[in-house]
């Protein structure tokens, strides 16, 4: 069944299946307590995962529909005239060709809100070629902003491109243009998400300290960037790493004192000296190891903490206590985020498996077509 808990309960929302950020937009938006009815192709998408394992498609429900047969552009229509929200991630004009572009639905909806999911975005000399999310994040100046001053940037997985860049953003049109539909004078509109737009918008903090003259354009040499002693990672005696972010006095001087180089630190504000206080920090994380220095640092005003991976994550004493991981049908995953006092949110069901929730769609969206014509 759909969520029918979360502050979007009631939001009925038409999903095409596709990969990355289309998908994590849908389930945050599903998470959130909308329908989310997913649109899947015969034969799935490339780099597709295991349905099974696909925790981007929780919370959803599932139809099969070949938008490329007779019947398949009628029966998207159908969803979009009973939907809110309708989200698709094809190459600009690609909607259009399969009879399911905006002007297609909002003429059957004119308070739809069609939310596009691109790279490159609907226009520009790149629209129509292909690409990913590092290449997204490499043209914005994002990527080369990370890593080590003398090596390749380092690739953040694809976080700040797909996720953070692209279906956040597409997230928040959609639901300021949900806003504006409502009104008494409003109506459905286009909401055109690139993942270049997005992420350029997140180094806004970062140009406005380049123009100040507080940010060097290269890697590994601003307070934010690892170039700060005290505000980076260092390895511990067990290969593993701790995480400092000193930044504050105060905090600086917790730091320098748990960690034991009180007397020997440098004054922080000493650019020159920077390079002999990260050797001492570096050689005191070297002398123990994460879990020790961890014991150290936990619950002070330091600003330190261990460096966990994935499977770790969900063991952290915070983390575990607050519950922002949550295991389902046997998947330990994220759990919804943010949280809401009245309306909570949750895991109400597992990732949506290709067609399985046809019958239950067709009942509940009004759609009958959606049953296969018996023989």
């Amino acid at each position: 069944m759909a969520v029918t808990a979360g502050p979007l309960a009631g939001v009925r929302v038409v999903e095409l299946a596709g990969i990355g950020p289309g998908p994590f937009a849908a389930m945050l938006l599903a998470d959130l307590g909308a329908d989310v009815v997913r649109v899947d192709r015969p034969g799935g998408g490339g780099l597709a995962i295991d349905p099974a394992y696909d925790v981007t498609n929780r919370n959803k429900r599932s139809v099969l529909l070949d938008l490329k047969s007779a019947e398949g552009p009628a029966r998207v229509l159908d969803l979009a005239e009973r939907a809110d929200v309708l989200i698709e991630g094809f190459r600009p004009g690609v909607a259009e060709r399969l009879g399911v572009g905006p002007e297609h639905c909002l003429a059957r909806n004119p308070e739809l809100v069609y939310g596009r999911m691109t790279g490159w975005g609907q226009e520009g000399p790149l629209a129509h070629t292909a690409g990913h999310d590092i290449a997204y994040i490499a043209v914005t100046g994002a990527l080369g902003m990370i890593g080590n001053p003398g090596e390749p940037p380092a690739v953040p997985a694809n976080l700040v491109g797909d996720y953070a860049g692209g279906s956040l953003y597409l997230v928040i049109g959609i639901l300021a243009a949900l806003q504006h539909a409502r009104t008494p004078h409003g109506a459905g509109q286009v909401v055109d998400a690139a993942i270049v737009d997005g992420t350029a918008h997140l180094t806004a903090m970062i140009h406005g300290m380049v123009a100040a003259g507080g940010w060097q354009d290269r890697r590994g040499a601003n307070l934010l960037d690892g170039g700060c002693p005290f505000y980076g990672t260092y390895e511990t005696s067990d290969g593993r790493y701790m995480a400092v972010g000193a930044l504050e006095q105060q905090f600086y001087d917790t730091f320098v004192g748990l960690l034991g180089i009180e007397d020997r630190a440098p004054a922080r504000k000493d650019l020159a000296r920077w390079g002999e206080l990260r050797e001492a920090v570096a050689a005191r994380f070297k002398s123990r190891t994460r879990e020790e220095w961890t014991a150290v640092f936990e619950g002070t005003d330091a600003c330190v903490a261990p460096v966990l991976s994935l499977r770790e994550a969900p063991h952290h004493p915070h983390l575990a206590s607050r519950g922002t991981f949550t295991e389902h049908g046997g998947i330990t995953q994220p759990a919804p985020a943010p949280r809401f006092s009245a309306t909570p949110t949750g895991v109400a069901s597992g990732p949506a498996r290709p067609g399985a929730d046809t019958a239950s769609v067709a009942a509940d969206w009004d759609v009958p077509a959606l049953l296969p014509k018996e023989a």
